[in-house]
């Protein structure tokens, strides 16, 4: 819990996955991360993570229990393509935790994200993980991911930039942004799609 306040108030400047990618790319290249507030992050990158990461951000308190059992039923047919991880998941996951797939790391992940919705709020909860989340091999956060892949801020991104750099979440180091396949194209354009359905910006002033 002391945790989870922690972060409620405090920027964090460093997370654990970036740390450990850190030591996985040694002294070939080095992490690019620069923290900035929520009113500097565009409206249209927040929407579309939450269109492509997270689309029952604001209904559940931590699990997607409905996208879980979908998730199971697609591994289950094979057809699978994704995990079932809602943002508040990942951000406990991404800031605290090593890698891995143990049954004890999946306790500790689901504490903490009970921990994280239960003490900080939706709006601070998105704030943070854009500030971590890796969407290149050493870019770690919106706007150094923005600065480079677009040479602008991330106040500054358009709908369709925000949308590509959300398409790649799932695997940063597979999906380019820089490069995009056409999966990467296909689900800008479903994200694009799901922004307009959640009803754009707007939806953030729920928040």
């Amino acid at each position: 819990m002391l945790i989870a306040l922690m972060i409620r108030w405090i920027d964090p400047p460093y997370s654990m996955f970036m740390w450990q990618q850190s030591r996985a790319l040694g002294q070939q290249k080095s992490i690019h991360q620069e923290w900035v507030d929520w009113e500097f992050i565009s409206d249209e990158l927040k929407i579309a993570v939450i269109a492509a990461e997270d689309q029952r951000f604001l209904e559940h308190s931590g699990f997607d229990w409905d996208a879980i059992a979908q998730t199971w039923q697609a591994r289950q047919a094979g057809t699978s393509r994704g995990g079932a991880s809602t943002i508040s998941q990942q951000l406990a996951k991404n800031l605290f935790l090593w890698s891995g797939q143990s049954w004890i790391r999946k306790g500790i992940e689901a504490w903490l994200t009970v921990a994280i919705e239960l003490i900080v709020p939706k709006q601070r909860i998105l704030e943070i993980y854009l500030n971590i989340a890796q969407w290149g091999d050493a870019q770690f956060g919106a706007e150094a991911a923005s600065e480079f892949f677009f040479a602008k801020s991330a106040r500054e991104l358009t709908r369709w930039e925000a949308a590509l750099l959300a398409a790649v979440l799932p695997n940063p180091v597979i999906y380019r942004v820089n490069a995009p396949s056409r999966y990467v194209t296909e689900r800008q354009r479903w994200i694009v799609r799901n922004v307009r359905r959640l009803g754009g910006p707007g939806y953030l002033s729920e928040l």
